[in-house]
């Protein structure tokens, strides 16, 4: 059986994304940092829908401990599903934290690279001796790298997520000759939990993000989940490099 882990499984795209790759008969192993509650209710409807999936603490921030998470991961696979190896990665772990320029800190510049730019480098590192050849990596990115996605606060956070889609392409290049492919998703404006649920706190706020989306709405995070179950399928044997827009048409 193939397997999948999914970083930042516990809440929004990655919980999605979690249950839509478990539809395509991958166990799944994903990971939580403050919220193991929605961690347990991905692991138990994925068990309700008959498939396997198994849950693991693990801030992204804290590069140190990904050698540990590593054996975490390498005890489950052989325990759970009698393998070595990982079918899909999926880094999706986020923070969201907005700043003008002469508001930025150092503090805030170092949080946002840690989760969201070094996490993903550091953490690919750390179980690429667990990846399969033929194996498959999504990023998540962000519509806000893109020339019609740039709002005022978000700078830092657009760099980092910008350092992400070209690390991807990198990886794309230097993991080709294991056959393993790596690409990533740009998500436009998306109802989770980032930004301490800003929608469920002001939902005023929709209204005028899905005005900018062509599509006439927000989006949901199995829109963007079911496209991350896509590429890491042999569906998508043929695609690697890319930066796949995910956000409905916004500011089309």
């Amino acid at each position: 059986m193939k397997v999948a882990v999914i970083i930042g499984g516990s809440a929004g795209i990655g919980q999605a994304a979690a249950a839509a790759v478990a539809r395509q008969e991958y166990g799944v192993i994903l990971t939580y940092r403050s919220h193991p509650e929605g961690a347990d209710e991905v692991v138990a409807a994925i068990a309700a829908e008959g498939g396997t999936a198994v849950a693991l603490p693990l801030d992204v921030g804290e590069s140190a401990s990904f050698p540990a998470f590593a054996e975490q991961v390498r005890a489950v696979l052989a325990e759970t599903w009698q393998t070595d190896r990982i079918d899909a990665l999926v880094n999706n772990a986020g923070v969201g934290e907005v700043a003008m320029l002469g508001e930025i800190t150092d503090e805030h510049y170092d949080k946002l690279n840690r989760v969201l730019l070094k996490g993903p480098l550091f953490l690919t590192q750390a179980l690429l001796p667990l990846v399969a050849d033929g194996a498959a990596i999504v990023n998540t990115t962000s519509s806000s790298t893109h020339a019609t996605g740039a709002t005022p606060g978000y700078s830092v956070y657009a760099a980092m997520k910008g350092g992400l889609v070209v690390l991807t392409r990198y990886l794309a290049k230097e993991l080709a000759v294991r056959g393993i492919r790596v690409n990533s998703v740009s998500p436009g404006v998306t109802r989770t939990r980032l930004g301490g649920d800003a929608f469920e706190k002001y939902p005023e706020l929709i209204a005028p993000q899905a005005a900018r989306t062509a599509l006439g709405r927000i989006g949901e995070p199995a829109d963007v989940g079911d496209v991350i179950a896509f590429l890491v399928t042999d569906q998508a044997r043929w695609i690697t490099g890319q930066d796949i827009e995910v956000s409905g048409g916004w500011d089309l």
